[in-house]
């Protein structure tokens, strides 16, 4: 389920505005012109620069600490399949490898959980601070009769 509320406040339509760069007067313009060159090197830098800025962190935050824990976790599986040999090998205190093994799993998960609270409030909170102060709250709007 995506917290995406661009369905809850559509926009509104303008007359004489299209989504096309091109100008209507010349609909078989080529997309290399200078006009679609400066729509195309506006839409990096207006309002919602930082909401893609904010999703994109969101993205690979949640990307980095899934990996880091579920790629300890088939390599520990891969382990345990490929070479059971190294896995009831003795390692640390008369304890198997594999068991070492899996003690560690429990830390690397608290170190993805700590990693990404740390990008969160480091890189994800202050975007959405700033997009939740550049954007209108629906109640501060009047409401017109």
């Amino acid at each position: 389920m995506s917290a995406d509320s661009s369905e809850l406040h559509p926009l509104r339509h303008r007359p004489a505005r299209h989504a096309s760069p091109i100008p209507p007067s010349s609909p078989s313009a080529p997309h290399g012109n200078s006009n679609w060159r400066s729509v195309r090197a506006r839409s990096r830098t207006g309002p919602h620069r930082d909401l893609r800025l904010l999703r994109r962190a969101c993205r690979r935050q949640r990307r980095v600490a899934a990996l880091v824990a579920l790629g300890y976790f088939a390599v520990f599986l891969t382990l345990t399949v490929a070479l059971p040999s190294v896995m009831t090998a003795p390692a640390l205190g008369g304890l198997p490898a594999g068991l070492c093994l899996a003690l560690v799993q429990l830390p690397v998960t608290w170190l993805a959980v700590l990693f990404y609270e740390y990008t969160a409030r480091r890189h994800v909170d202050p975007l959405a601070r700033r997009v939740r102060h550049q954007t209108p709250h629906p109640r501060d709007e009047q409401v017109r009769p």
